[in-house]
């Protein structure tokens, strides 16, 4: 589909249905919140969530008092609708980009990516998605990534994507990144139907 615009798609769908009307939407990312905790990430660390969206994750790391965090997605109408629930936060970064384009301007300790990865089913855009990640991760940092498993739903949003195990991200992953843990996780969507998720946690290893 070469003339599919990934950021028109993602601004159409924030634009015109609320937070509870997408299949991602999780009143409290407890897995997430579980992972980085298990990573060890330290209240001052800075977390780059990636195709965060709406997405509460940025709320509960506020509250939990995390010194930089930073959200990035293709969709400002998505950001505007966590910013307007964080209006007096100052340690979060919102950036509008496509993750394959963004160009980071610090380095982070943990990279997370709930439902974003498994969307880009180009090899190419997977490997500029691993360029941007190798470019934003401290060496040690920690990448968490959320994909739909092999037994998960081949749509989303109308998109055909790409699910994973374990095995698959090490390949994509593996020349800077080891592979620490892979676990299977259940979501369950607003509307009661239960989606299957992997989440695989890297450790950035070495530079090339």
């Amino acid at each position: 589909m070469p003339d599919f615009d990934r950021t028109a798609h993602w601004q159409t769908v924030y634009s015109t249905k609320g937070e509870e009307e997408v299949s991602w939407f999780e009143d409290s990312p407890e897995h997430s919140l579980d992972l980085i905790r298990k990573a060890g990430i330290a209240e001052s660390a800075s977390i780059v969530d990636v195709g965060g969206g709406a997405s509460r994750l940025v709320d509960a790391l506020v509250t939990r008092g995390q010194s930089h965090v930073t959200v990035i997605d293709l969709s400002a109408a998505a950001l505007d609708t966590a910013k307007a629930r964080l209006q007096l936060a100052n340690n979060v970064m919102w950036i509008v980009s496509d993750i394959t384009r963004w160009e980071p301007d610090r380095a982070y300790d943990l990279w997370h990516d709930r439902a974003a990865f498994h969307f880009l089913t180009d090899v190419a855009d997977q490997n500029d998605y691993v360029s941007v990640m190798s470019k934003a991760l401290k060496l040690g940092g920690i990448a968490i990534i959320g994909t739909f498993a092999l037994s998960g739903p081949e749509k989303c949003s109308g998109l055909t994507v790409a699910r994973h195990d374990a095995g698959s991200l090490e390949r994509i992953f593996g020349q800077q990144f080891k592979l620490l843990s892979s676990e299977p996780y259940q979501h369950t969507t607003p509307w009661n139907s239960v989606q299957d998720f992997q989440f695989s946690t890297f450790v950035r290893s070495r530079y090339l």
